[in-house]
């Protein structure tokens, strides 16, 4: 009897026992529930990982987890992208070119296009003088091309209506720094390439022997005509191009800023095709890189800036004789 009793006593004693845990489940708050759920969760979370995947992601318990990168979804505009470099070369002691790199891009309802405005200038005259007129004449052209087209641009919200005639514009750029070269440098002068960059189109304005190249798969092309001495006898059949390579007055030039107060502008539009390259240089690259060697090396190098110095770089282990400035403009492929 007492071994029966003893028996269902136990027996009693466990359902009361699991009775009161029951209330006591029942009376806890619900954060704790919660906590309690979030925590098997993650457990079986942590399960399915693999211990190896665990330890190389750094993932512990109740930890976010990294999104594979194949899951990340991005998009990609292609824009213009530049290089820009200037040496002094390995003969002079001053550098008495200038150089000036400008893009903008943006993105928003009213559809701005892309603007760029690029400037060489290589200097002329004695110590000093021929870098202050380049430094001068790019100064100009860069801060009036700016106010009166690039400002007004920004300005406007996105019609084409109050933009200023783009080539108009340009030429009057380089006239006003023709006269702020003879003003402030009298026995100084300059060479100026220039090219604004609106979209897919080049406005470029012309005085010197600085020169632009247009570089496609299918070739180099020489955009620019130079205004020198030996260019001109061989437009006159008097002087073949190997013949003008060595010639004593082959950095003549009949045209240049700072000489007269009626300055003669070359000015032209040119599409750049995509995947294309647009070179500005100085005569210092151009006389010791030849154009075949412009194209390959250009066209090889995805990045511009590298492509630019590889220019530089090999115009001194050619001699350095002159200054060397190079811009160069990758266009986007599509």
């Amino acid at each position: 009897m007492d071994l029966f009793r003893r028996f269902f006593s136990q027996s009693g004693s466990e359902e009361e026992d699991t009775a009161s845990k029951n209330e006591k489940s029942e009376s806890l708050p619900e954060q704790t529930q919660t906590a309690t759920d979030q925590t098997i969760l993650n457990e079986s979370i942590t399960q399915e990982i693999p211990m190896a995947e665990q330890v190389e992601t750094g993932i512990s318990d109740g930890a976010t987890r990294p999104l594979p990168l194949e899951s990340v979804i991005s998009t990609h505009n292609e824009h213009l992208s530049f290089g820009q470099s200037t040496d002094v070369g390995m003969v002079r002691n001053n550098n008495q070119d200038s150089a000036f790199s400008f893009f903008s891009t943006s993105r928003s309802v009213e559809d701005q296009p892309d603007f760029g405005l690029f400037i060489v200038a290589d200097g002329m005259g004695g110590h000093q003088l021929g870098e202050k007129a380049s430094a001068t004449a790019a100064r100009i052209v860069a801060s009036y091309i700016t106010g009166k087209i690039y400002l007004p641009m920004v300005s406007s919200d996105g019609e084409n209506g109050d933009r200023p005639p783009i080539v108009e514009t340009l030429i009057s750029a380089v006239q006003q720094a023709n006269a702020e070269v003879l003003a402030q440098i009298p026995e100084g002068g300059t060479t100026l390439t220039a090219a604004a960059i609106i979209s897919d189109l080049a406005y470029v304005v012309h005085v010197g022997d600085s020169r632009i190249y247009l570089v496609t798969k299918d070739g180099t092309e020489q955009v620019t005509r130079d205004h020198s001495l030996v260019q001109r006898l061989i437009e006159l059949h008097q002087l073949t191009p190997e013949e003008a390579q060595d010639h004593p007055q082959k950095n003549v030039l009949y045209r240049a800023l700072g000489q007269n107060e009626g300055l003669e502008i070359d000015a032209l539009t040119r599409r750049l095709p995509p995947n294309s390259r647009l070179l500005i240089c100085s005569d210092g690259l151009w006389n010791q890189v030849s154009d075949k060697e412009i194209g390959e090396i250009t066209m090889s190098h995805e990045n511009p800036q590298e492509a630019c110095d590889k220019l530089v770089a090999l115009a001194n282990t050619r001699g350095g004789t002159d200054n060397i400035t190079a811009i160069l403009l990758k266009i986007p492929s599509s």
